[in-house]
Parts: C-alpha cells; sequence; structure tokens
C-alpha cells in the first residue's frame, strides 16, 4: 500500500496538465502543461498578457480551470478553494504586493503563520534573518515602507505560511537596482534550503542567474520549456519568443 508520504516523495512539487483557463468568455490558457521538480526553481517567461498569472492564479486557487489538472505532491487541487490550497502548502507572493498597510510589519507576518513539520521552519526569526531591514521596521505600519521593504514583506509573509510551493510574481517589479540585487540574494537563498519555487519574471537577466528550469508560455500556450543551462548557452532559445531582450 503506497502511504500518502511516500506518494509526495516520488511526486514532482507540482504539475499542471492540459490546463485551459477562462475570463468570462475569452480564454486564456489553452492546453498549458508544466513540471515543477522538488527543490528546483522554474522561471516562467513570457511577454505582456501571454498568461504567466493566469497560470500563477490557476494553481492557487483564485481562478478555477475549466478543464486540466493540477497536482502538488501527486494531490489534485485545481478544484480545492484558495484557503485549502494555502493550507496544503502553496503560498503566493503576488505582483504588486498586496501587503496590508493598515497593520504593523510583524502584524503582517503574524497574519499568515502557518506552522509545519521540518528541519529549519520558518518563523519571525528566520524571516528577520532574510530581512534584517524588516526586523529595524517589524512595528512600523506597512504602508510606511519603500516599495523594496514591502516586497521584502511580501515575501516574508508567504514564507510564514511555511510553504511547500512558492509562487512568485514579478518580485522585482518596480524596484531599484539594488533592491533587485538584494531580493535575488534572498530568493536564491530560500531555493537553496529546498523549496520548489515558480517565479514570473520579466527581468531576463535576475530569472536566468535563479533559475534551474524555464518554461516560455506565448498567448496562453507553452512555447519553450528546458533547463536554465540550455538557455544560458543558447539565449535565442527563448528570446526569439519574448522579443523584448
Amino acid at each position: 500500500m503506497v502511504t500518502e508520504s511516500a506518494t509526495e516523495l516520488s511526486s514532482p512539487a507540482l504539475v499542471l496538465d492540459g490546463v485551459h483557463a477562462y475570463y468570462g468568455h475569452s480564454h486564456i490558457l489553452h492546453g498549458v502543461s508544466l513540471r515543477l521538480e522538488e527543490g528546483r526553481l522554474l522561471a516562467l517567461l513570457g511577454r505582456n498578457g501571454a498568461g504567466k498569472t493566469t497560470t500563477i492564479m490557476s494553481i492557487a486557487g483564485l481562478l478555477t480551470p475549466r478543464e486540466g489538472a493540477i497536482r502538488m505532491f501527486g494531490r489534485s487541487i485545481q478544484r480545492l478553494a484558495p484557503e485549502f490550497i494555502a493550507r496544503a502548502g502553496v503560498r503566493l507572493v503576488p505582483q504588486g504586493r498586496r501587503i496590508f498597510p493598515s497593520l504593523t510589519v510583524q502584524e503582517n507576518l503574524a497574519v499568515a503563520e502557518q506552522r509545519r513539520e521540518g528541519k529549519s521552519p520558518w518563523s519571525f526569526e528566520r524571516v528577520y534573518q532574510l530581512f534584517p531591514r524588516l526586523r529595524e521596521r517589524h512595528r512600523q505600519g506597512a504602508g510606511l515602507l519603500s516599495g523594496g521593504e514591502q516586497q521584502m514583506l511580501a515575501i516574508g509573509r508567504a514564507l510564514m505560511g511555511n510553504p511547500k510551493v512558492l509562487l512568485m510574481d514579478e518580485p522585482s517589479e518596480g524596484l531599484a537596482p539594488l533592491i533587485v540585487a538584494e531580493v535575488g540574494r534572498a530568493i536564491d537563498q530560500i531555493k537553496r534550503e529546498g523549496l520548489s519555487i515558480i517565479l514570473v519574471e520579466q527581468n531576463f537577466k535576475l530569472a536566468l542567474d535563479l533559475a534551474d528550469d524555464v518554461v516560455v508560455i506565448n498567448t496562453g500556450r507553452i512555447a519553450y520549456a528546458g533547463t536554465a543551462a540550455a538557455v544560458r548557452a543558447e539565449n535565442e532559445l527563448v528570446t526569439q519568443h519574448l522579443g523584448v531582450f
């Protein structure tokens, strides 16, 4: 008999299989299939409007696919409500940060806290070690933080849920280069600890520096899937689909 834990050990962190998603009557995702292996970072790239955020929203349960399957460690999640998907271990760093501006930094982290068993679970202290600026401002209203600090808080808030899969939607958007570098170092550290990550990112260099695998989506369809090493060796494998790099 195969136990749930054994199934998790033998299954990819996340699989999308033939996912079709719509906004009203608008067909956005056309049979999207991708695979995130445990402990790896998959960069999901594409032009504006290609379907990247729709893919992320479908995984997080904020949009229910009409067809196809989404499985996390072998467990079907595509029909679950967002709160149950979050409890199962999927956490989202949304585009635009969406922190709670009327709460303090510490309160923003506290509302997302979910404890799980593990060697080094995420806690207030570990988030503050990752982002020392948040420790300095832990009693400050989140709405008074700089854009970069708010992005750090959005990442820290997701980590407080101790996710099995982390979804990151444009974490470098609107940030100064020095802050982008700091956020990039934090993502790299998180990845090195074994967290499975899907990163949606317009900053091609940042995405490629961090990624183990690359998927390019174009008009709601997968245009390319391969390793980041292959893309580094031959950038035109993906740049022809992106057009802006």
